[in-house]
Parts: C-alpha cells; structure tokens; sequence
C-alpha cells in the first residue's frame, strides 16, 4: 500500500469515527501538531466541494467527500426502515377505508376530518393536534398557524419605510379591525405575508394553485393577531376578507394555505438543511477531528449528508413526490429552493440568528408598535434556545479562556476563512475573534438543526402544518373568478390525493424516536462525545438536559383553557416537546 493510499485510509477512518480516543483538544495544545496538520491537508485534498444536489450549496466530492455522503445515506436508510413501514401500513389502511366508504365519499369540508377517523395511529400515535379538525374554519387558528407552525414568513410592516401592497376598501377594513389600512399601518400593528412569487412557478396540469398575499393585524381591542384580507394573486386577483361570506372566506385562507405550505416545506430545506451542510464541510476542510467543535458538529449534524440525495430522488424527480401532490412541479420546487437559499434570504447565516431574525421582522423588541400578546413560537423555541446557548456558552468558554487562546487557534480562525471563501456562505462571520461570536455560530447551528426545523417538518407535518382540509396541497378545480362560490368541497382534492399527501407528511414524522435518546432532551448528553470533552461541558450537559425534561412536562401537560385557548390559540401546540421532537436535522 502506498502512503498516498494509506493516508487516505486513515482520514476516512477518521472522517467516520463516532468515538472519543482521546480529549479534544485545541491545536495549539495538540501532542502532535504536524500530524494534525498533515491530517486536514489529507482531508482538504479529499473532501472538496462538488456540484450541488438537489439545488443550493456545494456537496461533498471526492475521495473522503463521496464516503462521508455515503455513510450518511446508509445510516438514514438504516434508521427510518422501522418508520417507512409504519407509514406504509398507515397508507395501506387510509386507501383500504375508502372501498367501505369510511369517509363518506368526502361529500362535504367537514368529511375531510374523517381521514383521521381510527387512520394514521402508527405514524402519528396522538392524531392531529387537538382543535386542527374542530377549529379550523375559525380566523384565530389560521393567523395563529403565523406565530406557532410557519413562524418564518409573516412581518410586521414599519410605516416608516413600507408602502401597503394592496388596498382594502376603508368601509371594509373598518369593520373588520376598528380602523383603516393606513391607520393600521401607522400604529404599527399591519402584518404581512407575500408568496406572490410562487405566480412565476411551473404548475402541474390539473392542479391550481394561486400566489397569495395577505395582511394580519394585532386587534386594539382583544389583543388578538388576527387575519383581515387575502389577495389571490391570479386571474382575476380577488381580495378577500373575513366580511366575505364564509364559504367565499374558507376558500380564501385554503388558498393561502397552498402557498404557505409550499413556502414552510422548501424554506425549511433552504435555511436548516442547506445551510447546516454547508458549514459542516467547511468545518470538515478546516477543523482535526481532535478539536472540540468539530466533536460537538459532528453530533449536531448527523446524517445531515443523507438529505439532498433524497430530495433529489424521491422529491424533486420527474413523476416524483412533489409532481404527484403538489401544484406545482418538483423543478419548480427545486429551482425556488435555490432560489430562497441564494437570493430569499434563507442561506443568510446570522441574518437567521434566532432572535435576530425575529426582530428584524418586528416580531420581538419593535420599537413601532405592539408587542404581539401570544407568540407561541417564540415562547417555545426561545425556552430551548437559551437552554443550548447556556451549553454553549460553558462549552467555548471552558476551552478558551481568553479572546487571545480563541485568537491563536489557527483551526477556528481557518473556518471562518474558509466559510467566506471557498465555501461561499452568506453571512458567516469573517473573523472568530471573540468566545461570543464562536457561542453565537454554534448556537444557531444547534438551533438549526433543531427548533427551526422541527417546527414546520419532521412530526408537525402530519400532525398540523399538512393537515386537511384547511392545508390542500393543490385545487383541483381552477380558481375562482367571482366571489360567491358555495361549494368549497369542489376544490379539494379527492381521495387518492389526500392519501399521498398524508403519506407524504408522514414520510417525516418520527415517532419511533420519542422519549428516546435521539430526542432532543439528549442534544448534548452522549457518552461518546462526552468521553473526549471536558468536566465543564459534561456538567452543563446535564443543566441542559434537567431543564428540556422539565421543559417537556410543562409542553405535555397542556390543553385548553376556559376559553378554549392555548397559548392564546385554539389549538393545542407541543411539537417542539424534547422528548418528542429529535436533536438532528435528519428527519
């Protein structure tokens, strides 16, 4: 065997272990540091940046870059088997319930409700979130779906430097909110939402879809965040508003819920998946797996390789998953992934910070204004964020106990370079000069991977976000041209539709991993990778884990109030539980 040869068997070795030697070190304590060199030149040389799967960012190439991908392919296969079968099993009884006529051939809206009716017990064990099949034609729960499962397109307008995109008749407007459009929009309290853009998309022949916008306000009465008009987008561009008649008004908000939808599953891969793998490779490029970080990456991104792969495969594939169910095609949906990942902002890194993010949207600490009285969201995920940015913070500073040690390390400092070179991420910080700044990017990787995920994917599709009939995935009857349409059953998909849109939904969901240690209470907690760091970061393992479990029975525990509420919402929200929801991305 040449030397050529075996150095890069010894970089895959490493590249692939999940075990702890040694303690981590920094390379400036490292016992051996021309090895260590020596070892990342091997992996720069085979771990390189490839074309990009499935749209977006580079993927691994090379010799080092194809193994690393193809071990995480097999271990995802490996690992969703159980919950593929638990889906097939579930598909199989939803279409076999249509030949006894269990649904009642979907007659009317509220037939729709049925499709959960003693289906899908396997993959999603509790059914859908308690009020979604009840609820769902009331105003309260579709705005409040802005603030809880699709947090991540609504933002309030600033009457400073915003113009209003569409007019609502003052009459109308005053009748619905207590003021006009402008006058909501100088108080501060006009929200909105544009999928305009989805207009410009290919669309699949026989299915419709529109490009809505809409606005919500803040009620000056109840405090309420509530909807008040819908703007179609297409064809004849109607503007609706709760005024409307309820059939005309249901119409509405499931055509924005074509949109939204479409929006929450492709930005989700733009700004978690996208971005994560791409800044693991360039960690990968610039990091020994002797240093600590990479350690705490490589746990935070397991098997986050295996993702493009199967977008490109099963999603975005001619006649695939996208072309089967969607309105528009899996092309369209690769190109506006893309899309949203360069140019919509969603592969912008600190942009995306948790609270940045939220601020700059007016959705936290405006200065215009008022605060939102219910942001169940934010609640939840800020709960789980400042628990990992405590870990966090112990980690870095345990092993940098000045910005000078943090400054001397030639590995993070080459990251950081390597992120704004040849990697090319938006928004990465191009320096690491401060333990804040190292706290802040692992931090959001860790949020990535798991808050801002998992509240629009993994469990929540099945169980909210996809559920009928207010989230159709595509009309089947052209949109309308006139208000006063009676029959909204007519636009709905029929029932072999419906069954692979749920079977879609539960292709994500993850039930076998509940109350298990691929939980997210169990982010931080593994013995392998605790092996090799130090006594600071395994203690404040343990703080993180004691908070999430008491986190997770306050979740558990809730249900609705005397005014039928949750969270200031009528539905009942517990998809970021951490004993629920996992601690990766790969789901």
């Amino acid at each position: 065997m040449t030397f050529h040869r075996w150095t890069n068997v010894v970089a895959v070795i490493s590249l692939l272990r999940t075990y702890a030697a040694a303690a981590y070190t920094l390379p400036q304590d490292s016992s051996d540091p021309l090895d260590r060199a020596a070892a990342i030149l091997t992996t720069q040389l085979g771990f390189t940046y490839g074309a990009a799967v499935a749209g977006g960012p580079y993927y691994p190439s090379g010799a080092l870059g194809t193994v690393k991908a193809a071990a995480d392919q097999a271990a995802i296969q490996l690992e969703v088997l159980p919950e593929t079968a638990l889906s097939a099993t579930d598909t199989a009884a939803a279409t076999a319930g249509a030949l006894v006529d269990k649904y009642d051939g979907l007659k009317t809206v509220n037939d729709y409700t049925l499709l959960y009716n003693g289906e899908w017990t396997s993959t999603l064990p509790k059914g859908p979130v308690p009020g979604i099949l009840t609820n769902y034609t009331q105003d309260l729960l579709f705005s409040m779906e802005r603030l809880s499962n699709s947090p991540y397109a609504v933002r309030r307008l600033n009457p400073s430097v915003d113009t209003l995109a569409f007019d609502v008749d003052e009459s109308v407007a005053q009748l619905i909110s207590g003021s006009t459009l402008q006058g909501l929009l100088d108080a501060g309290r006009l929200f909105y939402v544009d999928h305009s853009a989805q207009g410009d998309l290919a669309r699949v022949a026989g299915r419709y879809a529109p490009a809505c916008d809409a606005y919500f306000y803040i009620s000056e009465t109840s405090g309420e965040f509530l909807p008040l008009a819908i703007r179609t987008g297409v064809g004849a561009n109607l503007i609706y508003t709760p005024q409307d008649e309820a059939a005309d008004w249901l119409l509405a908000k499931m055509m924005f819920s074509i949109n939204d939808s479409w929006f929450v599953d492709w930005f989700h891969l733009a700004s978690t998946h996208e971005v994560v793998q791409i800044v693991w490779m360039a960690a990968i490029r610039t990091l020994s797996v002797e240093h600590p970080v990479y350690a705490l990456l490589n746990r935070l991104t397991y098997q986050v390789f295996a993702i493009q792969p199967i977008a490109a495969s099963i999603l975005f594939n001619t006649g695939g998953t996208v072309d089967q169910i969607f309105g528009y095609t899996g092309a369209a949906a690769q190109d506006y992934t893309t899309n949203l990942y360069f140019n919509g902002g969603a592969g912008n890194f600190e942009a995306n910070y948790f609270l940045t993010n939220l601020q700059n949207r007016g959705l936290i600490n405006s200065t215009f204004g008022p605060e939102l009285t219910h942001f169940p969201f934010y609640e939840d995920a800020s709960t789980i964020y400042t628990a990992i940015k405590g870990f966090m913070t112990t980690f870095v500073e345990s092993y940098y106990s000045s910005a000078s040690v943090l400054q001397a390390d030639t590995e993070i400092q080459a990251w950081a370079k390597e992120a704004n070179g040849a990697a090319n991420i938006s928004g990465f910080p191009e320096s690491i000069l401060t333990t804040e700044t190292l706290v802040d990017i692992l931090t959001q990787m860790a949020h990535l991977v798991s808050t801002a995920h998992h509240t629009s994917n993994t469990n929540d599709l099945l169980s909210l976000t996809g559920t009928l009939p207010l989230h159709p995935a595509a009309f089947y009857q052209p949109l309308p041209t006139t208000k006063g349409n009676t029959s909204v059953v007519d636009f709905l998909p029929p029932l072999d539709k419906c069954v692979e849109q749920l079977a879609f939904s539960a292709l994500f969901a993850r039930p076998l991993l509940v109350n298990t240690s691929r939980s997210l209470l169990h982010m931080f907690d593994d013995p392998v990778l605790l092996a090799g760091l130090n006594a600071d970061t395994a203690a404040a393992a343990v703080t993180f884990q004691t908070s999430m479990q008491r986190f997770s029975e306050e979740v558990g525990a809730r249900g609705f109030d005397d005014q039928g509420l949750s969270q200031g919402m009528p539905f009942v929200w517990q998809t970021l539980d951490p004993n629920v929801a996992p601690y990766s991305i790969t789901t």
